[in-house]
């Protein structure tokens, strides 16, 4: 039996204009608890997951199955229609991380990547993937995703202090000032003790 993918041009026109947003480890390295890390723009995966699977079927083989945890994905297709493929999907609640992707194929293997929720600031994804990506790293994608919220939380903490100093006369305050000196007064007095 032959399956015709149907051309999709939304699909293709929103791979084109805008960037993949996707880390990986560095071929060759030695297996780490993930292989890096996706950034997805929403959490539609019919939407997301035709322009992942187009970078990663030339480099890791033909992605033939995807699995999630449900927690954040609001729904989880049976499968999900890629370029010249369909790509199963399935779920796991207790046995798979929440914010992984775990991605197989038949041919080559398994890789997981973390996902970095679409919501997250550049700067705090920009690090993330970076971890992720790091054939050294030692976290899970919870323990990532939980130092990230740590380091928010320090960071948006730190700011509010520093805006409570400012507010109260800190780091741009300036000395206050205070009205000039009084001058002494020099003036003759007269003497009363002699007699005028």
């Amino acid at each position: 039996m032959t399956t015709t993918i149907p051309y999709t041009p939304a699909v293709e026109e929103r791979t084109a204009s805008l960037p993949l947003r996707l880390m990986l480890a560095p071929a060759g390295t030695a297996p780490a608890l993930l292989d890096g890390a996706w950034w997805p723009r929403s959490r539609d995966l019919t939407a997301e997951l035709p322009a992942l699977t187009a970078v990663l079927d030339p480099l890791w083989g033909r992605i033939t199955h995807v699995t999630v945890n449900p927690t954040f994905w609001p729904v989880i297709p049976r499968n999900v229609p890629v370029a010249g493929h369909v790509v199963g999907v399935g779920w796991f609640k207790a046995e798979q991380d929440p914010h992984k992707l775990l991605l197989l194929s038949y041919t080559v293997g398994r890789w997981d990547l973390l996902v970095i929720p679409p919501e997250t600031s550049p700067t705090t994804a920009a690090r993330l993937m970076t971890e992720a990506a790091d054939p050294l790293g030692t976290l899970t994608a919870s323990a990532l995703m939980d130092d990230a919220e740590q380091r928010r939380i320090a960071e948006e903490m730190e700011l509010s202090l520093v805006s409570v100093w400012d507010s109260e006369g800190g780091h741009g305050a300036s000395l206050p000032t205070s009205p000039s000196p009084a001058r002494a007064v020099i003036a003759q007095v007269p003497d009363t003790t002699r007699g005028i």
